[in-house]
């Protein structure tokens, strides 16, 4: 059998010449965006090199030439068949290599165009050092509330024995630690009983628990067709895969939720129902309804994804309230309250469905920082977290109030409690939502493309901007201000990526 030179034992040192000048009599008179000479010597003695497959190599390769400048967005690189000739590579190789790499975020193929080099977002400071930082979805931190913060902290650390914070605690949480986190839940779930309640390390970490009890490697979990990007990762971890659904103005279609049941089970329907991320979306409660009965007529588990049902002033009723026997239900303080305060609030189905999920959390995580949950608990008891949640919620609003200031001229969508924003480009602009991304954080301020958030393959032209975090008001301001220059201003598009 006839063996290609990549396949073929012989000395690196020629193999390397005899691809180099294959490469390079292939790509001799291809249209590019840039010279692929440049590449060839360093792509082929890697491939000679490496022991990963090939097509783990080469987005690798696009990767570490991104950083590195001998790639730019917006670089079209040699078709399959080109490639793969040049490199003698298999053809199923070059075209599993190319997906793996818009898998990654780092490539655009546009039907009729060609393949581009997207690239990776990546955080860049402001001249002078500042940082505006809208990539992470972070609520805002009102200045007035500092001082409460400090001083609540302090007295727990003083009335605290230390070493009861260096020692195992109890899993899921003391009893005061859960009875704190069911008075919580109560608002939003009026019937959450306390041996349903577990405490966890974040809402990501519950998820993963999740996850792995509801869906074995290869079976399905299905979702929107926008999703948080932590699910995606938990699921490619886990072996699982996402099936997502069709939507409307309103959110994931039931008929279609249906139409998947009847032809294969999956093992939960996952939904971020409020305030949803990306999109702003709320469901209605006719379309919570809907989803719920679904559900309930097949049997699907639902994992009710609450990170910002605290936040919206009219609360719409949980899932987990219309189909209590099957909804998981997950909320936590760090999109309400901070990011760093990773506690989060599990109620199960039934207790015996609880302990089921404990065992699969102490499994992935052993327990929640000790500090924290007693931090979350006082918080609870003593009204701290209900006054931090309502002047984050003020300080969303005026937020909110500076985008419509700055973006009056573009169409958006957000919700007056919420700390983010969902941007479609307009057509006339000619970007795409990563160029967009890349150009932003290049004049320091993060956007998220809505690749990051796409469960379908079909991502849309959007960006997602956090108007929280760090930053003041000013700082927001300003940040919105370059993100409608960018839009406005054509010439941006020939700025250089650095």
């Amino acid at each position: 059998m006839a063996q290609t030179i990549a396949n073929t034992f012989i000395f690196p040192e020629i193999r390397v010449l005899l691809l180099n000048h294959a490469l390079s009599r292939t790509l001799k008179h291809s249209q590019r965006d840039f010279s692929m000479d440049s590449l060839t010597h360093h792509w082929l003695k890697r491939l000679s090199e490496s022991r990963k497959p090939a097509y783990l190599v080469i987005p690798d390769l696009i990767e570490e030439d991104l950083a590195s400048g001998r790639l730019r967005p917006r670089d079209r690189l040699p078709g399959l068949r080109d490639l793969a000739g040049a490199l003698q590579l298999n053809y199923t190789t070059v075209a599993r290599a190319y997906a793996e790499a818009r898998k990654r975020g780092l490539l655009d193929a546009r039907a009729g165009s060609g393949t581009f080099v997207r690239g990776r977002t990546q955080t860049l400071p402001l001249p002078g050092g500042s940082s505006v930082e809208m990539s992470m979805n972070m609520p805002p931190e009102p200045p007035e509330l500092a001082a409460r913060l400090r001083e609540s902290s302090a007295q727990l650390l003083a009335q605290t024995d230390p070493y009861h914070l260096l020692r195992y605690q109890d899993f899921g949480g003391t009893p005061d630690d859960r009875a704190a986190g069911r008075a919580w839940l109560k608002e939003r779930l009026p019937a959450c009983e306390e041996d349903t309640v577990l405490v966890c390390p974040g809402i990501h970490s519950a998820l993963v628990a999740l996850v792995s009890q509801l869906a074995r490697p290869g079976e399905t979990i299905c979702l929107d067709t926008l999703a948080y990007p932590g699910i995606k990762a938990i699921a490619s971890q886990l072996g699982v895969r996402l099936q997502p659904l069709p939507r409307d103005e309103e959110g994931p279609l039931p008929h279609a939720f249906e139409a998947l049941c009847k032809t294969e089970k999956p093992g939960a329907l996952y939904c971020n129902p409020t305030l949803q991320n990306p999109s702003t979306l709320t469901l209605s409660v006719q379309r919570r309804e809907a989803l719920a009965d679904v559900a309930l007529r097949y049997s699907v588990p639902i994992i009710e994804d609450d990170a910002y049902g605290w936040l919206p002033t009219n609360k719409p009723v949980a899932l987990a309230s219309l189909a209590p026997e099957l909804t998981w239900y997950v909320t936590g303080f760090s999109k309400t309250l901070g990011a760093g305060l990773r506690v989060a609030y599990l109620r199960a189905p039934t207790p015996r469905q609880t302990q089921r999920v404990a065992g699969a959390l102490r499994a992935t995580t052993v327990m929640p920082s000790p500090f924290t949950v007693l931090l979350a608990t006082q918080w609870v008891n003593d009204g701290t977290a209900h006054e931090m949640l309502g002047a984050i919620r003020k300080e969303a609003n005026v937020r909110q109030t500076i985008a419509s200031q700055e973006l009056a001229n573009w169409q958006y969508d957000s919700q007056p409690d919420g700390f983010h924003l969902w941007l479609p480009i307009p057509v006339q602009c000619d970007w795409s939502a990563s160029e967009l991304a890349l150009q932003l954080r290049n004049q320091g301020v993060g956007a998220v493309a809505g690749a990051a958030f796409s469960t379908d393959g079909n991502p849309p032209n959007t960006i997602r901007v956090c108007l929280g975090g760090p930053q003041d008001r000013n700082d927001c301001r300003e940040a919105l201000q370059r993100v409608a220059e960018m839009l406005n201003d054509p010439h941006h598009l020939h700025l250089p990526v650095m």
